[in-house]
């Protein structure tokens, strides 16, 4: 299954530190909202953006961030066969919950593993219901009506099929993501997640995540200002530099294999 993706080398030197963004379900590497993130984060570091499965140009179906960890780990291994020792994952609602599990699931894999984890607008329990928003999104993943409305209307293309077995939630994952750095964004005023779940993330992490509760914000990319993002791409320069100095580097932790 062929995978969309693109790349901005950005302003570093070659082998220099690289983001890879996971988008929302229903977007694609060409939205504007994923196109101004992905030109922020570009000031700082090589960004790769990619079209999960059964969105924009990519081939297959979505299973709204199951097997979509697979889609992250590749656009993860093609960064680090650009040269590129520190690779970060920034993901958004769908992608948010997608760049956990993947971290949970390929810490071990030194060619898809990230080195930091920016999760962003994500849940933290699957099958939630408890917002308008989530109850119109599960009808439209799971009645053929609403996958046809996916298709036509969203231009995405849904999985008919049931989860089997239940992936690892993002709550179950966030523990196993430790010592790699990890920041939970989410806004207060986000019309599909309250901040339960946010919080939920942060309790699950620990001392080994943090968390922004941002004021005013609501959902994913479209909410995520540009001042929001250049915070984010701080954090992540201080995390790569924080690494770098305590002699952790990606390059060395390969060399140990």
């Amino acid at each position: 299954m062929a995978i969309e993706a693109a790349y901005d080398p950005g302003p570093g030197p070659v082998g220099g530190p690289a983001v890879v963004l996971a988008h929302g379900f229903t977007g694609d590497l060409g939205r504007p909202h994923v196109r101004r993130a992905a030109a922020v984060f570009a000031q700082r570091a090589a960004v790769i953006t990619f079209s999960f499965r059964g969105h924009g140009g990519s081939g297959g179906h979505s299973t709204v961030g199951d097997r979509e960890v697979l889609d992250l780990a590749a656009a993860v291994e093609w960064a680090r066969s650009l040269g590129h020792a520190r690779v970060a994952t920034v993901g958004f609602s769908m992608g948010g919950s997608v760049v956990l599990r993947h971290a949970a699931l390929h810490g071990g894999r030194t060619e898809a593993r990230s080195d930091a984890v920016v999760s962003v607008s994500a849940p933290a329990r699957w099958f939630y219901r408890g917002t308008a928003p989530m109850r119109r999104l599960h009808w439209v993943v799971t009645r053929r009506s609403g996958r046809m409305v996916g298709r036509l209307g969203l231009r995405t293309r849904i999985h008919p099929h049931e989860w089997d077995p239940v992936p690892l939630s993002p709550t179950e994952a966030v523990p196993l993501i430790g010592p790699t750095p990890l920041l939970i964004v989410h806004g207060d005023r986000d019309p599909y997640f309250p901040v339960d779940h946010p919080r939920m993330l942060a309790a699950a992490a620990g001392e080994s995540g943090e968390l922004w509760l941002e004021p005013g914000m609501g959902h994913a990319e479209h909410a995520a200002d540009d001042a929001l993002l250049e915070r984010i791409g701080a954090w992540l320069t201080a995390s790569w530099t924080s690494a770098t100095a305590d002699g952790t580097s990606a390059a060395a932790d390969e060399k140990k294999g």
